[in-house]
């Protein structure tokens, strides 16, 4: 048996492949160990700006395997919980690649990426309740955050899927493809990483952290993030580079 999952670094970007397309890459808790080592690899690796999730042989991931759930294992990290990356994510960018099936556990998959790319034909959904089951990896938290309130009660109660093109319109998806999902997440991380890595992983904190933040709070609580970057060498020669009309050379620092 190969490996569950591939891991390939290549221009600063570490690609992540869940390898079970026999199994639409159903998750088991091999795989999502995996994909938290590789997140933890990101997180260290001062060379690696960004991440891409995809699924190998045309689907993205089927949730969990359900022949491992009844034997009695989740497929969970400890530290990343399913599919290794739904409770915690590294402070740099993951981008999640989707074909085919990004259902149940795949659908939060993607969710808890921090951007999503998707082929034309994809399909999303938490299908739990058909199981029995309740989508209990972030899809019940995140929806109505991210969805109005009718909307994400619509795909938690019928457990219908929708396509790529209804998901890039309620603002789920970033970019819909015609070819596979992994050529255009390539050209998206492509961009991110020209960007200072400082000022990326403190625009992701930000982003994220702010959900939980009052209003009257904000500057209290950014403004600890936002120093970090304004005093740091990137700062002065991301100024110094414009200046200069070339390209700044990043430390990180």
């Amino acid at each position: 048996m190969g490996d569950e999952v591939i891991v390939v670094a290549e221009q600063g970007v570490l690609e992540v492949t869940i390898n079970r397309p026999k199994q639409r890459n159903a998750m088991t808790r091999g795989a999502a160990e995996a994909i938290a080592r590789a997140m933890e690899r990101l997180e260290e690796d001062g060379g690696l700006r960004c991440a891409i999730l995809a699924g190998a042989g045309g689907d993205f991931c089927a949730g969990m395997d359900l022949k491992g759930f009844l034997k009695g294992e989740l497929p969970v990290d400890a530290r990343g919980g399913f599919g290794g990356i739904t409770t915690w994510t590294p402070g740099k960018p993951v981008i999640a690649a989707v074909d085919g099936h990004a259902l149940a556990g795949g659908m939060e998959l993607a969710l808890a990426c921090d951007l999503i790319v998707a082929n034309r034909d994809a399909k999303f959904g938490i299908p739990e309740v058909k199981r029995g089951l309740v989508a209990a990896g972030g899809g019940l938290v995140l929806l109505p955050r991210l969805l109005p309130r009718q909307l994400a009660m619509e795909l938690a109660l019928t457990g219908d899927p929708i396509g790529a093109e209804r998901a890039a319109e309620l603002g789920l998806v970033n970019r819909v493809t015609d070819g596979p999902a992994i050529e255009a997440a390539r050209e998206l991380a492509l961009a991110i990483c020209t960007n200072g890595p400082l000022a990326l992983e403190v625009s992701k904190a930000i982003v994220r952290d702010s959900w939980l933040w009052p209003i009257e709070e904000i500057n209290t609580h950014q403004n600890p993030y936002v120093r970090r970057v304004f005093e740091s060498d990137d700062a002065k020669e991301g100024a110094r580079a414009f200046a200069e009309k070339r390209k700044p050379e990043w430390k990180g620092r």
